[in-house]
């Protein structure tokens, strides 16, 4: 199970170790993730209650900014490309949406094509880990129309003689 986001807490509700110049802030809930604190040299004058008053004020940052965060993505444009590579040869998405064809290699294994470029599996999750951390959509749909945006229905797929992929 993928553990829970660090969130604030009371001093009742964790246990705060020192490591060097960082805070290890540990959950009594242990679906919640540990968080490192780096603080710096300050670490050594300040209480454990200075160290979670920190943590609180950095949590309470986070969910600042994603309030504020502005939910408009960018595509590039059909015919742009939607992949570079950097100077150390990683391939990184040029913007937060990316149109891509579910396709096999003569070996049978799955492949990404994204403009020009198939990448494996393993390529394509390297592709995506500039994102991590991140949350992603993925939606199915022809290959001819994947630069439109489908119109999504939430509910229960309906079932037919075989799975579909709706």
């Amino acid at each position: 199970m993928r553990p829970k986001k660090p969130c604030r807490a009371g001093f009742d509700q964790v246990r705060i170790t020192r490591d060097g110049t960082s805070a290890i802030i540990e959950h009594a809930d242990p679906t919640i993730s540990t968080t490192s604190l780096t603080i710096g040299a300050e670490i050594d004058q300040m209480t454990d209650h200075d160290i979670l008053a920190l943590y609180n004020a950095v949590i309470a940052s986070q969910e600042q900014i994603l309030r504020e965060w502005d939910n408009t993505v960018t595509e590039i444009p059909a015919g742009k490309p939607q992949i570079k590579r950097d100077r150390e040869g990683t391939l990184l998405p040029r913007g937060k949406v990316l149109r891509c064809v579910i396709e096999s290699d003569a070996g049978g294994e799955t492949v990404i094509c994204i403009d020009d470029k198939e990448l494996s599996i393993s390529e394509f999750g390297r592709l995506l880990r500039i994102y991590a951390g991140w949350g992603m959509r993925i939606a199915f749909v022809p290959e001819e129309l994947v630069h439109e945006n489908p119109k999504v229905a939430v509910r229960e797929p309906r079932r037919r003689g075989r799975q579909s992929c709706e």
